[in-house]
């Protein structure tokens, strides 16, 4: 078997089990526990897996959705930064409520193996949470957008509005003086309920979002509690968030 099949076989079984241990990996594919670790190495470092205690997890793209696999890789490095910064701010046992946004989406994947409850209305997000053996997981059920892979509607509104968090990260299409927007009118309701249900609101927004709007205005900026944002940012919207009292946590990317 090449280096390139084993690989593509690794990838394979965990997708397939969502979980496996490396003497199972090491059996299947009948190589050392040495080389199964460099083969994960570089499926981590590519956001295919991540190792955790006692194996290995999937964190690969599901299900196939071009609208949101378009979305995830425009600046992708400094969505992979805010992420870190906001898995930095949780600490185990935090009910954290993440939305359908693809920082969100990175985001997650750093928090499979925590011992966490984790809320969501994403599909992509809640599969990678379906087979962890620490994260507890919560689906907001409603309406399944086919772009997007995101439940939305009455049902999941209503559902949010019977649930309560510490942690509520939002994503956004644009953010400007007026405040923050989404481009899908059926989610800004549900960004809204999002917000309402959590002790602390989190912006996670990459900077070329800044400057830009859309049709559907979330929220206000002085309803946001903090915003984790990347160095890329011009200072005056900075500035802005601090004076609306929202505290802002800048990457560490260079």
């Amino acid at each position: 078997m090449t280096i390139a099949n084993r690989r593509e076989k690794l990838i394979e079984i965990i997708r397939e089990q969502g979980f496996s241990t490396l003497p199972q990996l090491c059996e299947t594919l009948q190589v050392s526990e040495s080389t199964v670790r460099r083969d994960l190495n570089l499926l981590e470092a590519d956001g295919a897996a991540k190792r955790t205690h006692g194996g290995v997890v999937y964190t690969g793209g599901f299900p196939k959705l071009p609208h949101f696999d378009l979305r995830h890789e425009q600046n992708l490095s400094r969505k992979k930064a805010i992420a870190q910064a906001a898995a930095q701010l949780l600490k185990p046992g935090n009910t954290v409520l993440l939305d359908g946004g693809s920082t969100s989406y990175e985001l997650a994947r750093l928090l499979v193996d925590q011992p966490m409850q984790v809320i969501t209305n994403s599909l992509p997000v809640a599969n990678l949470f379906v087979r962890s053996n620490a994260a507890e997981l919560i689906f907001v059920g409603g309406v399944i957008q086919s772009k997007t892979g995101v439940a939305v509607g009455p049902h999941a509104a209503n559902m949010l509005s019977g649930i309560r968090c510490q942690h509520a990260f939002i994503s956004a299409a644009g953010i400007n003086f007026e405040g923050v927007f989404n481009n899908n009118l059926l989610l800004v309701e549900i960004e809204q309920a999002m917000i309402e249900c959590a002790d602390t609101a989190t912006l996670i927004a990459d900077s070329s979002k800044f400057g830009q709007t859309s049709i559907g205005l979330v929220c206000s900026l002085n309803r946001l509690h903090r915003a984790i944002v990347d160095t890329a940012i011009e200072k005056q919207w900075i500035r802005t968030l601090q004076d609306c009292g929202v505290e802002v946590v800048t990457t560490k990317e260079s």
